[in-house]
């Protein structure tokens, strides 16, 4: 049994299409962000930095306690390996997985969620900031071009790599970015999506997307921004945990 930690973003439908494509049984936690539920002490100790996705294999391959995996791209790699699936054993397949799913983690995601920040979220525009970061979506847009140019899938077949970028395709059109630009990455994006898992993901009542994310700019309460980008995201990193504090009573 896996214990999916979710919340409807990208990151989070990646783990959760990598789920139901491999067929593990999961149940999910969801999370609201703007309310702050990733915030609380028991979150913590599952990812000390209070993002999600996070996932807690409650049934790891080595027979021992659970495990608790954070980091999008590390739990893809995580579920893979258990499985053998969705990442091959061959050098020349699995290295190109791995490059463009190193790629997405690194480039891609974090590029388009500044982008997203400084389009839909800023209290204060940010012309340059906003411009800086949808150039840069975009000039990766082109990339991914370059490559489904040349190649069906990322790698040489369907893998976890195709799975971590897809959703943030999904998420162009709040950057005003049209798909149809890119003729391949269209064709592409139309595959994955018609598969039976990527669908049930977004159909399914546990891990559809929010209406309210899915917004093209959002005007976020003080207690809201407080505990997405403000004082109280910053201040759950800054909070001993009370073992912590045992452990240096005794010492």
């Amino acid at each position: 049994m896996i214990e999916l930690h979710y919340c409807p973003t990208p990151n989070c439908w990646k783990v959760a299409i990598l789920l139901e494509e491999t067929g593990l049984q999961y149940t999910v936690r969801r999370y609201d962000l703007f309310k702050g539920d990733h915030l609380v002490p028991a979150f913590r100790r599952i990812n000390p930095n209070n993002k999600l996705p996070a996932i807690v294999d409650q049934d790891p391959a080595d027979g021992g306690p659970e495990i608790s995996v954070f980091e999008s791209g590390a739990i893809l790699f995580y579920l893979a390996e258990k499985t053998g699936q969705f990442l091959s054993r061959d050098a020349r397949p699995r290295t190109a997985t791995m490059k463009w799913l190193a790629w997405q983690i690194a480039g891609l995601g974090p590029m388009m969620g500044q982008a997203g920040h400084f389009v839909r979220y800023v209290r204060e525009p940010h012309p340059y900031s906003a411009q800086r970061y949808l150039n840069e979506s975009r000039r990766l847009m082109h990339v991914l071009e370059y490559r489904l140019r040349e190649s069906e899938y990322l790698s040489d077949e369907y893998s976890i790599a195709d799975m971590a970028v897809w959703p943030w395709i999904r998420f162009l059109a709040l950057l005003e970015i049209d798909v149809a630009e890119f003729p391949h990455v269209s064709r592409w994006s139309d595959v994955v999506g018609r598969r039976p898992a990527v669908q049930r993901v977004f159909t399914s009542t546990a891990t559809a997307p929010d209406p309210a994310y899915l917004r093209e700019k959002r005007v976020l309460t003080d207690e809201e921004w407080s505990n997405t980008y403000g004082e109280r995201m910053l201040q759950a990193a800054r909070s001993v945990p009370e073992d912590a504090c045992a452990i240096e009573a005794k010492s």
